[in-house]
């Protein structure tokens, strides 16, 4: 038997019921988002009273070397143009990355600079690393090169100053003088070197009035590092990889493509697991595409088992260097046979 308006009284009832039990649920959704915000909002609020920085969701863990904090994935710049260079580190700030790599040779100091005035974000939230070129490094150059980059930065300092690379027509002496001035003075808050080799960089950390935090080499599954690694490690010092993804080669090698198939994974996002995932060893891939700047810090929600690590160590190959310029040190010998050594 219908009322009125055709329709069963069961049915109307029904309805009537769902729509409340909507309302009700919308109510509540709404409820838990606001408590949600107001947490979230608290908590960021406590961590700022204690005088830590807050790590959005999905930011990279930190390394910590003599009291520098740096965040295990950054955003490489090297060879990002002026506009390039500005809509890359805004996308990866925006993405959860707090660790920005320039450096004067970069030529693109002032793009950063403006990607992160234009962020919004507090200043002690962004971990930012630039470099003295190799042929700055008499103490009066080093001084004005590192002058420079910071105005040219629009920063006060910088969190991480390196050596780009060792000159030896200058004396590390003077060039290590140089470097921990450059920290007492202000202009950055901690330092380090770039392409050193485990002997040199012995060299400059017996030199160092000043504890040096960092060493920045080359390192990826082609090239053995082994020694220097151990060298960072021997002095409680972080070990940055340029370069990690290689060369195009190393992103198509089969090794690299059946393990990111096992893991569901980009072959990228595998070789950044496999140098994160290494003690005190951080990476800073570059990126222009905000695709690939979000898919190369999201490497922290899986793990490599030993296998796949081992089967990825493996890889090392005499000719897997590749950045190869005229003035480069010697560099250390392979600690372990390549694979194209191997029968």
């Amino acid at each position: 038997m219908s009322d009125g308006d055709g329709r069963a009284p069961t049915l109307r009832l029904q309805r009537k019921k769902a729509r409340v039990t909507f309302r009700a649920l919308f109510v509540a959704r709404r409820a838990v988002l606001w408590h949600t915000s107001f947490r979230v909002a608290k908590h960021r609020r406590t961590i700022k009273a204690m005088g830590l920085s807050f790590q959005p969701p999905g930011a990279a863990p930190v390394i910590e070397a003599h009291g520098a904090r740096l965040p295990a994935i950054g955003l490489g710049t090297w060879r990002s143009t002026h506009d390039e260079g500005v809509q890359a580190v805004r996308a990866a700030l925006a993405a959860g990355y707090r660790h920005i790599d320039t450096a004067a040779r970069y030529e693109n100091e002032q793009a950063v600079g403006q990607a992160l005035a234009a962020s919004g974000l507090p200043r002690d939230e962004v971990f930012v690393t630039t470099k003295v070129w190799h042929t700055e490094l008499r103490a009066a150059d080093f001084r004005r090169a590192a002058e420079a980059s910071v105005a040219r930065l629009g920063l006060d300092h910088v969190d991480l100053l390196l050596v780009h690379w060792p000159n030896p027509d200058v004396p590390l002496e003077e060039t290590i003088g140089a470097l921990c001035d450059a920290q007492r003075s202000g202009l950055t808050r901690h330092i380090g070197v770039s392409n050193f080799p485990a002997a040199l960089l012995d060299r400059a950390v017996a030199l160092a009035s000043v504890p040096l935090a960092a060493n920045q080499c080359e390192y990826h599954p082609y090239l053995d590092q082994t020694r220097v690694l151990d060298a960072c490690r021997r002095h409680r010092m972080a070990f940055i990889a340029h370069t990690p993804l290689g060369s195009g080669k190393l992103l198509a090698d089969p090794v690299i493509a059946d393990i990111a198939r096992e893991y569901g994974r980009k072959p990228a996002q595998i070789i950044l697991r496999w140098l994160v995932q290494q003690p005190g060893v951080a990476a800073i891939p570059k990126s222009s595409n905000p695709l690939r700047i979000g898919e190369n810090l999201a490497v922290f929600d899986f793990e490599l088992d030993a296998g796949a690590m081992a089967r990825i160590g493996a890889l090392t190959r005499a000719d897997g260097r590749v950045s190869k310029p005229a003035w480069h040190p010697e560099w250390d010998a392979p600690a372990h046979s390549s694979a194209a050594d191997k029968p």
